[in-house]
């Protein structure tokens, strides 16, 4: 732990956290690769693995720090005159995924509990009930296994942990697709132990396009009709149908979020369009399982859709689904 905190205490950019660099002659994609000592991400919020720095395109970037500062101090992030602290829970970047607790309310103060790609994390004692933000104890990151190739990168992450009684191998492939613009994220939660497992997972969707802020000439498409109990700002965006259209770009402490209803139980409602017309440029997310849940989040220096599935694996079970990211350019 207090390596995790010296880490926060210094600059985001870790020029020696071991990485890779894939590319398959359209794209060019530079990931993290989990460490425990040296990663660039050593949170407990996010899956450590594939954590995607840069992705280009067509003389497009798409992902990137949408902070400028980290701070163990902080719980989320925070503005700061021109700067956008983020604290070592949040401060990841990319296209990254986030799995729900599995067996905090079963744990005893002082026992563990489980954050799938990370590891078993110790409850603490003070009663208060789980917080993503806040940077557990790592009891055991399991063992990380990793092999690279010129154009993927295969993740396993194999934990088993006695004190909670949860067991399992989770596996994760980034494979750029021959001869397209297009990225796929392969997962699959095998449970090795006795327990179940039910969680979610969502992953987050960093978009930080050309380092631009989202606004005028953003639009983001779905296959239905949204609907929402909380919509956005409507100084700020709109929803028009099954779109969500930004009316101003965002400064300051903008923010644009709202929960997205209306979808169905169908897997072709788990689609996302996101197109920034200003700077003609970009991309599509689609997945194999249907949509337990969907929100947007976006400041001035970053767009996340936010998607999520539910997962559920009994013991000596799998559970697989699959992400495909598509990037394009605009007239």
């Amino acid at each position: 732990m207090l390596a995790t905190l010296l880490l926060y205490l210094t600059p985001f950019s870790m020029p020696d956290s071991p990485s890779a660099t894939l590319s398959n002659g359209q794209l060019e994609v530079k990931l993290y690769l989990p460490d425990v000592k040296r990663g660039f991400y050593r949170g407990t919020r996010f899956d450590w693995s594939g954590i995607i720095h840069s992705l280009q395109f067509h003389g497009h970037d798409y992902y990137g720090p949408w902070f400028t500062k980290t701070d163990a101090a902080i719980h989320d992030f925070i503005y700061q005159g021109e700067d956008i602290i983020a604290g070592p829970c949040s401060a990841i970047t990319g296209p990254v995924d986030e799995f729900g607790p599995v067996g905090w309310d079963a744990a005893q103060s002082g026992n563990t509990f489980v954050k799938i790609g990370v590891g078993a994390l110790r409850k603490p004692s003070d009663g208060a009930t789980y917080d993503n933000y806040h940077l557990y104890d790592i009891e055991d990151t399991g063992k990380w296994e990793i092999k690279k190739a010129s154009d993927s990168v295969e993740f396993k992450q194999t934990l088993k942990d006695p004190l909670s009684g949860y067991s399992y191998v989770y596996s994760k492939t980034v494979q750029l697709t021959n001869g397209k613009p297009e990225m796929v994220l392969l997962h699959t939660l095998k449970n090795t132990g006795t327990r179940a497992i039910h969680t979610t997972v969502y992953n987050h969707n960093f978009l930080v396009l050309d380092r631009q802020p989202p606004g005028l000439g953003v639009t983001i498409s779905v296959p239905f009709q949204i609907q929402s109990p909380q919509p956005p700002d409507k100084d700020l965006a709109e929803i028009q149908g099954n779109k969500i259209v930004y009316l101003k770009t965002l400064k300051d402490r903008d923010k644009v979020a709202t929960p997205i209803q209306g979808f169905s139980g169908a897997v072709t409602d788990h689609q996302i369009r996101i197109e920034n017309r200003t700077l003609g440029a970009g991309m599509s997310i689609e997945s194999d399982r249907p949509l337990f849940s969907e929100s947007l989040w976006s400041i001035r220096s970053v767009l996340a859709m936010e998607p999520f599935i539910a997962i559920s694996v009994e013991p000596g079970q799998e559970f697989s689904w699959k992400t495909t990211y598509e990037y394009f350019t605009l007239p």
